[in-house]
């Protein structure tokens, strides 16, 4: 996926598959209004949403998660002078509480 915007990526996916608004509206359970807004980039795609857009357009689960999830991480961090060393303490409390996991 080469998309910057994940709205506009699923917009391509739908207009693709000449989806109509109101039925990926209704498959994800929100008004057309909303679905538009979230392919312009003007209203947040939800978590929840990716599972179902994945399987209606048979594409990667996994890709729509890690852009989704790396774009929130990214604009927490855009504004911070210590984004290396932030992100490695992350990915090191990750393996501290995946341990933590494991071991109950």
């Amino acid at each position: 996926m080469k998309e910057e915007n994940l709205g506009v990526y699923i917009r391509q996916l739908r207009e693709k598959a000449n989806m109509p608004l109101r039925k990926l509206s209704a498959l994800l359970d929100i008004d057309q209004s909303t679905l538009s807004k979230l392919e312009r980039g003007e209203r947040p795609i939800t978590r929840q949403m990716l599972p179902i857009i994945a399987k209606t357009f048979n594409v990667n689960e996994k890709d729509l998660i890690v852009k989704f999830l790396s774009k929130q991480v990214a604009h927490q961090l855009v504004d911070e002078k210590y984004i290396k060393d932030i992100l490695l303490a992350v990915e090191q409390e990750i393996k501290y509480l995946n341990k933590a996991v494991d071991s109950k």
